[in-house]
């Protein structure tokens, strides 16, 4: 663990920035602020809670959160890819501007230096971050105040990819480890300044170099034991038949083969996938007992959500990457203790408006460059949400086995199109068809429908194109 009291270097930013942040230190210095906890969880789509109509999975911690908070039905992340995604809810922006694609060696380091977590360290919060930041990004002491990032050990095709770290000599589950970091945190944090901490769970990740995939604490075997999990919707030949040659072929259908190709496999996999996120649960538990315990609970926001969504079989494939719902659909909470009134909102949001929310909790200038907008807007009294009309998805890696692809989606349509093969465009009406099912893209009645959402994504993706470091100041 690194632990700084102060930035070590100086932030290489322009005048413009030097007075945005002089700006910030002002009205902080006015404001009685909240402390900010932000989860994030990794492969845990929308649905895999008790609260999103679940009937399974056991997240009591979760459900909480969601019963006490602000819950977001229909959130997205905007690239369905864990790296371009950590880097979006850090820099505020989507992957085609900052340029930060899978792969890539570091974020442009101006985007990193306006990042939430330089920005609110700059203005007086305590900053911390302990799990997966998914990112490459070597200088994490120069945003954060103590810092940890560690991932799933990809070299041990066992158990001990999720079992290496030790809490007084005693290896445990990286789920227990962050938990024990982040309440390491709490009790130890400044009293004189509030804080934020980032904590990124591994789970509920596969350990894809191994043969088991899942991997959990003994203590959660009993959960789901004497239960069937229900087979995968979209399972019958025709629906994969339907995909590219090239989606076919590529890691969707090879890790399908590793966790979902057999029903005992799919039981397998399905029931460690669950076990996986009752460990996050739990463990969610511990830290708000620890908030109670040092008396932070009333005035710490609390901010959850997953990384990307995920197919658990469906159309016989796993993984993400994709730009159907099972790949864009997340998880998302807002618990703001201050304001007491549960809501449930339907409106989309996005990944991007997380680091916009943080900014706005602290009372500090959000960046111009930011592309998101405030959650804040859905549950704050007197402030108007904007609805999102039309909003553009991309996985830009140009990755052989990961087809490249992009989609405009609306509240009624889905346009989908890949980039770099030769594949055909898809449409579905969500309304008629929220499984994706009928593809109406050919179908001449839909000719108007398919011609506006394609200029839509063709201008989305200009203009967030030229959203470039010159335009914003930022060289």
């Amino acid at each position: 663990m690194i632990k700084i009291d102060h930035f070590k270097d100086k932030l290489n930013l322009s005048i413009g920035v030097s007075l945005f942040l002089l700006q910030g230190n002002m009205m902080a210095q006015e404001t009685n602020r909240p402390n900010i906890l932000f989860i994030l969880t990794d492969d845990q789509r929308w649905d895999e809670l008790g609260y999103a109509g679940n009937k399974v999975i056991q997240t009591p911690e979760m459900d909480r959160l969601a019963n006490e908070g602000v819950y977001f039905r229909n959130a997205f992340i905007t690239s369905p890819i864990s790296g371009a995604s950590r880097a979006s809810i850090l820099t505020g922006v989507r992957e085609r501007t900052s340029g930060y694609v899978m792969g890539a060696k570091v974020p442009a380091t101006p985007y990193m230096n306006l990042s939430y977590p330089a920005v609110l360290h700059e203005n007086g919060y305590y900053t911390g971050f302990f799990g997966k930041l998914g990112i490459r990004y070597n200088e994490s002491t120069s945003i954060f105040n103590e810092s940890d990032s560690y991932d799933r050990d990809d070299r041990q095709p066992n158990r001990k990819g999720y079992y290496y770290k030790t809490i007084d000599n005693d290896t445990v589950h990286l789920t227990t480890y962050t938990s024990y970091q982040a309440q390491q945190f709490l009790k130890d944090a400044p009293t004189n300044k509030p804080f934020c901490l980032s904590l990124s769970f591994s789970a509920p990740h596969a350990h894809d170099s191994s043969k088991e995939q899942y991997f959990w604490d003994k203590k959660y075997d009993h959960l789901y034991e004497d239960i069937t999990i229900a087979p995968p919707l979209l399972r019958e030949d025709q629906y994969f038949n339907a995909l590219p040659k090239e989606v076919k072929d590529g890691f969707n259908r090879v890790r399908w083969f590793w966790r979902y190709d057999t029903p005992e496999k799919y039981q397998q996999s399905m029931k460690g996938y669950y076990r996986m996120i009752s460990q996050v649960d739990h463990e969610i538990g511990q830290i708000r007992k620890t908030l109670e315990e040092k008396g932070l609970a009333e005035n710490t926001v609390i901010i959850f959500m997953g990384d990307n969504g995920y197919f658990t079989g469906e159309r016989q494939l796993a993984g993400k990457w994709l730009m159907y719902e099972n790949s864009l659909r997340v998880p998302m909470i807002v618990y703001d203790p201050r304001y007491k009134k549960h809501k449930d909102i339907n409106s989309p949001v996005l990944n991007i408006d997380v680091p916009f929310t943080i900014l706005d909790l602290a009372a500090v200038p959000v960046p111009d460059h930011y592309q998101g907008l405030s959650l804040c807007d859905y549950y704050i009294k007197g402030r108007k949400p904007v609805h999102r009309k039309a909003i553009l998805f991309e996985h830009l890696w140009e990755k052989k086995e990961i087809p490249s692809s992009e989609a405009i989606r609306t509240d009624r349509w889905k346009y989908l199109r890949y980039r770099f093969i030769n594949a055909p465009e898809e449409l579905y009406d969500l309304k008629n068809d929220p499984l994706e099912i009928r593809n109406l893209a050919l179908n001449p009645s839909y000719r108007k429908v398919i011609d506006k959402l394609r200029k839509e994504c063709d201008a989305q993706v200009k203009k967030y194109s030229e959203a470039s470091l010159e335009k914003n100041n930022l060289k």
